[in-house]
């Protein structure tokens, strides 16, 4: 390869002061090369070549063409001409009898019993091939064992003669097949453009795909009209380049996808994102985790340790103190605090969990509809939305960071961790503005699946109780009279003899927890709901275990309008199993 480094600093410059403009591959077992420039300037470069050790019969094949068909001028170096990966098949050492056009031609006028083998990819055959010829069926060359294996034991008796563009493949391709067992193997020599060259069209039908900006040339090796999608590659024939699905630089028949076959493609590749960056979920590895905590202002001037005591009652200050003089309480420089240290209102402090490790949730995210404003998915349970208690790395908004970066698509909207159903996202900021109101407005038209114990009176009905903001050391939420407005209208959809009722529930207002405090409210608490018992009661644990039996609540329907351009817009995700 050294010598070949020399020799190609030497041809750089040699064709550059001809102005020839095209290709030249340089490899231990050969050369390949096109190139285009003034008759003469070609003819000093095969004098040159010719003077290489190996090149004296160097035997080029000449085309003409009004344009220069290139750009620039490469020379470049590789192990192979053309890549095959295959061990043993080297062209300098022994390649299969060649046959000449003339004499292909001849054979087959006279219909000799001979097989054509055409070792090019689809979408060069695409254009033209011989007469009955056989194609390898590859999008690649080093796909061509793969083919050879696929051909019928039967045709390792028959004399085959390979072909390709201009018999460079050939030279592998041929000497491949003897290798595998095929008795009698020629390879057409100059291939498919010394063939138009020597003898003309006969026996082929169509254009040959050549590498340059002339795409096709037809036997008399002149230019057809066809083109090279900007896309995909396929060369595209005069009748494609009409085809309403064939529009520049965007598409053309082969590539062209509708509308609802990208956002079918654009979901699966979501989908096997997400399904990537949750095995093994990102909070089942013992890492440090930092919580922000914001002084709030009722507790301004007070020392850091009654700031946490007041903001976390259920931990003794004895733990607290315990936790500051370790080092995991820092002030807002991300210096660690100390116990007497004054904090200040809307100042941010930091707590440090060394050796988090959060428990198991469900990751079986489904993303039903992606476009440029927003996502919808189909959250599992259980799963929290947001950082909270034991949760922060194992969350939804975590893994959509994750499998959507450098974007970072942001949740407008809540769903309890136990509850399944549509979580509506916002692809920007932007849009994130334009939907959070609809939200906070109320008007979001919101449709629930829940399944309760007992068996309510009425076919609908509504309850219109308020919900305190304040919360239980669990979360729990309670009715009061000072509590905000909260009203959720019910009707039963089924009563099942089991004791249980499927009921639809459209929450009017959207306060935290609101249609199962109702529910438990009015003596019809949800099956499964580990925090609103039955009989008054309330459970002692927030989120369920993922081997826990779900709770049957299910966010069923949305409609809104979308923040691309106003039109109210419906989205429905399954109904789960305990729903049928």
């Amino acid at each position: 390869m050294e010598g070949l480094k020399v020799l190609r600093e030497e041809l750089v410059a040699f064709c550059k002061e001809r102005a020839l403009k095209g290709t030249i591959l340089l490899a231990p077992e050969g050369i390949n090369l096109f190139v285009a420039g003034s008759a003469d300037g070609i003819e000093e470069l095969m004098q040159r070549l010719r003077g290489l050790p190996g090149l004296e019969d160097l035997a080029p094949k000449y085309s003409t063409s009004e344009e220069q068909p290139f750009s620039r001028m490469l020379v470049r170096l590789k192990k192979e001409i053309i890549a095959f990966g295959v061990e043993g098949i080297d062209p300098a050492s022994y390649t299969s009898p060649r046959l000449e056009a003339r004499t292909l031609k001849q054979w087959l006028d006279e219909g000799r019993p001979v097989l054509l083998y055409d070792t090019r990819n689809d979408y060069e055959i695409k254009l033209g091939t011989f007469r009955n010829a056989i194609p390898a069926g590859i999008d690649h060359f080093r796909h061509f064992p793969e083919a050879v294996a696929r051909l019928p034991e039967e045709m390792k008796h028959a004399p085959v003669v390979t072909f390709c563009t201009g018999g460079i493949r050939c030279e592998k391709a041929a000497p491949f097949m003897e290798g595998a067992g095929f008795r009698e193997v020629y390879q057409l020599e100059g291939g498919i453009l010394k063939y138009f060259e020597e003898v003309g069209g006969e026996h082929y039908d169509g254009e040959c795909f050549v590498f340059d900006q002339r795409v096709g040339v037809d036997p008399a090796l002149r230019e057809t009209g066809s083109a090279v999608c900007f896309v995909c590659q396929a060369p595209l024939t005069a009748e494609e380049q009409e085809d309403p699905r064939h529009v520049p630089e965007r598409s053309c028949p082969h590539c062209y996808r509708s509308d609802a076959e990208k956002i079918s493609e654009r979901i699966a590749r979501r989908e096997a994102e997400l399904a990537r960056v949750s095995e093994p979920l990102p909070g089942s590895v013992a890492y440090e985790n930092r919580r922000p905590l914001r002084v709030p202002e009722w507790l301004d001037g007070r020392a850091i340790l009654e700031v946490l005591e007041g903001l976390f009652p259920q931990m003794s200050p004895e733990d607290w103190l315990e936790r500051i003089q370790a080092g995991l309480v820092l002030d807002p420089q991300g210096r660690v605090g100390c116990p007497e240290q004054i904090a200040r209102s809307g100042e941010e402090w930091t707590r440090v969990f060394p050796g988090t490790v959060e428990p198991a949730v469900n990751t079986a995210i489904r993303v039903l509809h992606e476009d440029e404003a927003i996502v919808v998915l189909h959250k599992p349970a259980p799963l929290p939305m947001h950082p909270c208690g034991r949760y922060n790395r194992n969350t939804l908004g975590f893994l959509l960071h994750a499998a959507w970066h450098p974007e970072k698509p942001r949740l407008v909207h809540r769903l309890d961790a136990n509850t399944t159903g549509l979580v509506i996202c916002a692809r920007t900021r932007h849009f994130a503005k334009r939907l959070q109101p609809e939200f906070e407005r109320g008007e979001v038209e919101k449709c629930y699946l829940a399944r309760v114990q007992g068996h309510p009176v009425d076919d609908e009905f509504t309850i219109d109780a308020p919900i305190r903001v304040e919360a239980t050391e669990l979360g729990a939420r309670e009715i009061g009279p000072d509590g905000q407005a909260a009203v959720t209208r019910f009707r039963v959809l089924r009563r099942d003899g089991d004791g249980s009722a499927l009921l639809e529930a459209r929450p009017l207002t959207g306060r935290t927890n609101q249609i199962r405090i109702h529910l438990w409210h009015a003596g019809f608490p949800i099956v499964g709901d580990p925090v609103y018992l039955s009989g008054g009661r309330r459970g002692e644990k927030q989120t369920l275990a993922l081997e826990d039996a779900p709770m049957a609540l299910h966010a069923w329907r949305l409609a809104f309008r979308h923040p691309l351009d106003g039109q109210r817009v419906e989205f429905e995700a399954p109904a789960p199993a305990w729903a049928d």
